[in-house]
């Protein structure tokens, strides 16, 4: 099925009132899509893992014995290819917060607090910050994450960056630390009243019944470290950096990337409180395409308009659910494949800052703009 977009310039800005409704969506849907199966689930993290060990016994066999100058283009490429099944699994255990895994609650947090926390994701503090961000999905006032600035709040060193050389150094600190600042100190997320992170089991993100379960996040994240610690006095810091720290900054980096691309365009509004709504909230996002990485990041890049009105669907139903909404979304429906490296270059330099139309009826849309 033809995408609605093709052929259209996919810069121009989707519309924000749709005629339909969620469950219109819902009812343009095959029933089995709804299915989670724990059987099918387990099958893929069990590929993953299969993957990840083949990945980690050729590099931990033969690159110790390429001579100098190939052991150093070996280790990227172990690096790229760990990092990618290691993301596959970390999508995963995001489906894990989403309920999409079984249909056992439990079950699904276990996957997910072992898979998330070996990442060095916080994965119930991460879950409950994602489900607010799911909720309020390009709201300015209330979403949680990538929230953009007005012109007049964009800071000096963001203009003074804004050029080539400034723009390979916002990208590189984006894609290294975005994530564990984000998680740290809550940058580019909500204002909120103080200091807010995801460590603290007081932090204002998290309501009071979510508080003892932040604490068993950070329990799982020491777990980790202590057990990275052990690594590093049996192995030596060198080899559990190259074998386990580095692809997991990888995960990391292709988190931030995804989802930096899926909510920073310059057709998407965003909305203050005066104008926003769920649904004009959740459509208000656009899917990529990775490539030949669509499959080994189980199809999160390009069903993720999908993945926002509808959250529990399994990975393994997404492509056929988002086939059977396209008709119903029109043009409502976006996907761009442009090129990633291009894609993340061009939103660096387009999508600066935010701002409604002087003209427009809607003062409280806003869109990108550039400097």
């Amino acid at each position: 099925m033809s995408d609605p977009s093709e052929g259209k310039n996919i810069l121009e800005r989707v519309p924000i009132d749709p005629p339909f409704t969620l469950s219109d969506l819902k009812k343009a849907i095959p029933a089995h899509c709804f299915e989670r199966s724990v059987i099918r689930s387990s099958y893929y993290v069990v590929h993953d893992l299969i993957v990840a060990y083949v990945f980690y016994f050729l590099a931990n066999t033969y690159i110790p014995l390429l001579p100098t100058p190939w052991a150093y283009l070996a280790w990227p490429v172990y690096w790229f290819c760990q990092a990618s099944i290691l993301t596959g699994l970390w999508v995963i255990g995001h489906e894990c917060g989403h309920h999409a895994y079984s249909d056992y609650q439990l079950i699904d947090d276990i996957v997910g607090f072992v898979l998330h926390s070996a990442l060095y994701t916080p994965y119930f503090s991460w879950k409950y910050s994602h489900r607010n961000h799911h909720a309020n999905t390009n709201s300015l006032d209330n979403d949680e994450v990538y929230i953009p600035k007005r012109k007049a709040k964009v800071a000096v060193y963001s203009k003074l960056l804004n050029n080539p050389p400034g723009r390979v150094f916002t990208l590189v600190f984006r894609l290294t630390l975005g994530f564990p600042l984000y998680l740290l100190t809550n940058i580019s997320g909500k204002k909120y009243g103080r200091f807010a992170n995801h460590f603290d089991p007081l932090s204002p993100i998290f309501t009071e019944r979510e508080r003892i379960q932040v604490v068993i996040s950070d329990i799982g994240i020491l777990a980790v470290l202590y057990a990275t610690k052990l690594l590093v006095e049996a192995k030596g810091a060198a080899w559990v950096t190259c074998m386990y720290l580095i692809p997991v900054l990888g995960v990391h980096m292709f988190f931030v990337l995804i989802t930096y691309l899926h909510h920073t365009h310059l057709s998407l509004p965003h909305y203050d409180s005066s104008e926003w709504n769920w649904i004009r909230g959740a459509l208000s996002t656009i899917d990529r395409d990775f490539g030949f990485l669509n499959r080994v990041f189980h199809d999160v890049t390009h069903t993720h308009v999908l993945h926002h009105l509808i959250s529990y669907i399994p990975h393994y139903h997404a492509k056929e659910a988002r086939d059977a909404i396209k008709p119903v979304l029109g043009e409502f429906y976006k996907i761009d494949r442009t090129p990633i490296f291009k894609a993340m270059w061009r939103e660096a330099k387009e999508c600066i800052y935010i701002e409604p139309d002087e003209d427009s009826e809607h003062k409280g849309t806003y869109w990108y703009h550039k400097m």
